[in-house]
């Protein structure tokens, strides 16, 4: 737990993914979304954790190996960045194929 929260402390994407996950399980709740839906946020977010936290701690153990600026360094720290990203874009994906019918039609039910 102490990984996490010194990510979640050091790290402005964390706390950017944390705030995303809380606004969408808010509105996964309020939309009353199925198990299965649930299912698939739940699982991207966790990948987008995953990945920034991995990201976070190969950051952290080239900053200590080498605290030089070294071109295989960035190569890895853009790397890590880079698969961060994917996850980020992903757990999106999942986000508007999972919210798009519910959201269109709670809008329906409140424009008449």
């Amino acid at each position: 737990m102490t990984g996490i929260w010194t990510a979640v402390q050091r790290e402005r994407n964390m706390k950017i993914h944390i705030a995303a996950a809380v606004s969408c399980f808010i509105a996964a709740a309020l939309l009353q979304l199925d198990k299965i839906s649930w299912l698939f946020l739940l699982s991207a977010v966790a990948a987008v954790f995953i990945a920034e936290l991995v990201n976070t701690a190969i950051e952290a153990v080239i900053d200590l190996a080498s605290p030089a600026e070294h071109p295989l360094a960035r190569v890895a720290k853009d790397t890590a960045a880079g698969a961060s990203l994917v996850a980020a874009v992903y757990a999106a994906a999942v986000g508007i194929l999972v919210f798009w019918e519910p959201f269109m039609q709670w809008i329906q039910s409140i424009t008449g």
